[in-house]
């Protein structure tokens, strides 16, 4: 059985955001980390980007790289899509890593934000998003990782953003899940974190029989790329300790 770390990424960013993991990573263990539809120039899920279709991404990027199972590491929205892969394919996962996200759905406030986001993504483009992004930093992230998460937004086209966001606004609540997860779990949260705070994102570890607790002091919600060397070690780490060999 071969097996491998999965990453996926956040919204409203493409695959690009684990530059700062996948050649370390890569030396260690195999790496998937696939754009999800829409985003990084791959083909389009259609109006809605559901969770459903983000994990069937995600599972055609492990029969592509020939993994059996993997660590699933998934930030904000890529910890949604990684709770439906355990609805849909847990026989491919070896362990999670949840960073900087949630298991509850929207209430109907959040989803309606979401649904006029994409309303105005759709009517606009995506300029206003690159221009006032959400709160994907900490207050104190240097100019320098704005301007690469804002580039990062940038490239996304308008349409697959607002799929995205209807998709989210859709996504099912996986609290009730979280006591059946019986694979190493770590989660990951930082206190810097305005847009998922630790205490949205602590309740995970309780909730998930053995789960890990790590939070990561300073850094936002992106904490792959505030504090890219904890955050890399942390995934190595768990994946050693989910069994997957290093290469």
């Amino acid at each position: 059985m071969t097996d491998g770390l999965l990453l996926v990424h956040a919204f409203p960013l493409d695959a690009s955001m684990w530059e700062p993991q996948v050649p370390l990573l890569r030396d260690r263990v195999t790496v998937v980390a696939p754009h999800l539809p829409g985003f990084g120039g791959t083909p389009p899920a259609g109006d809605v980007m559901t969770m459903a279709v983000a994990a069937r991404r995600c599972v055609d990027a492990l029969d592509e790289s020939g993994l059996d199972r993997a660590v699933v590491c998934g930030l904000s929205m890529g910890g949604y899509v990684a709770l439906e892969l355990w609805r849909s394919a847990r026989d491919r996962i070896a362990g999670f890593v949840f960073a900087n996200t949630r298991a509850g759905a929207d209430d109907e406030a959040g989803a309606e934000r979401r649904r006029a986001l994409a309303g105005r993504l759709r009517a606009e483009g995506n300029g206003f998003l690159v221009e006032q992004p959400p709160p994907l930093l900490s207050a104190g992230a240097s100019e320098e990782l704005w301007d690469r998460v804002k580039g990062i937004i940038a490239a996304q086209p308008a349409e697959a953003i607002a799929a995205a966001s209807l998709g989210m606004a859709d996504r099912p609540d996986s609290n009730r899940d979280l006591a059946g997860i019986d694979v190493p779990t770590l989660v990951i949260t930082s206190t810097g974190d305005a847009l998922i705070p630790p205490e949205a994102t602590t309740p995970m570890a309780d909730q998930i029989p053995g789960g890990l607790l790590e939070v990561i002091e300073g850094v936002g919600h992106l904490s792959n790329l505030e504090a890219p060397d904890r955050f890399t070690e942390l995934l190595l780490e768990h994946a050693a300790a989910s069994g997957v060999r290093a290469t």
